[in-house]
């Protein structure tokens, strides 16, 4: 269940920042300084040391995904000709962020359907902890 619950955590957070991303699709001004750069969620396998009962060694036991951090996508950004933007250079070109509309639709689909398979298997896990608790009975 921890898996589970570490899986949901993960696709919540996904779905947040893909909902940042869109939402700052036309950003061309940040704190940072110029425009918007699209984010990304990293993660690995959260591992943990646990000692085998059997024979005393330490060995590592999946304990679900943490996350990393979120970094810049360094994709190149859109360069839009526009004099009358506020935003544009000496040239006349103003910096778009490097966010792909459909992109972000697709990520948030498939983190949404990962999200829905992260619930299923959390729910079949109760029912099997609850049958096996009856079967005691």
């Amino acid at each position: 269940m921890q898996i589970n619950a570490s899986g949901l955590s993960l696709e919540r957070l996904k779905m947040d920042t893909i909902s940042t991303n869109i939402a700052n699709i036309n950003t061309t001004r940040t704190e940072e300084g110029g425009p918007y750069q699209r984010k990304e969620v990293v993660f690995e396998e959260n591992l943990k040391a646990v000692k085998n009962k059997l024979n005393g060694s330490y060995e590592n036991k999946s304990m679900g995904v943490k996350v990393t951090g979120i970094i810049d996508d360094n994709e190149d950004l859109k360069v839009v000709y526009d004099p009358s933007h506020p935003d544009a250079d000496e040239d006349g070109y103003v910096f778009f962020p490097n966010v792909n509309l459909v992109d972000e639709i697709i990520n948030l689909i498939k983190v949404q359907r990962t999200y829905e398979a992260n619930v299923t298997a959390l729910n079949t896990s109760k029912t099997i902890l609850k049958r096996a608790l009856e079967i005691s009975k």
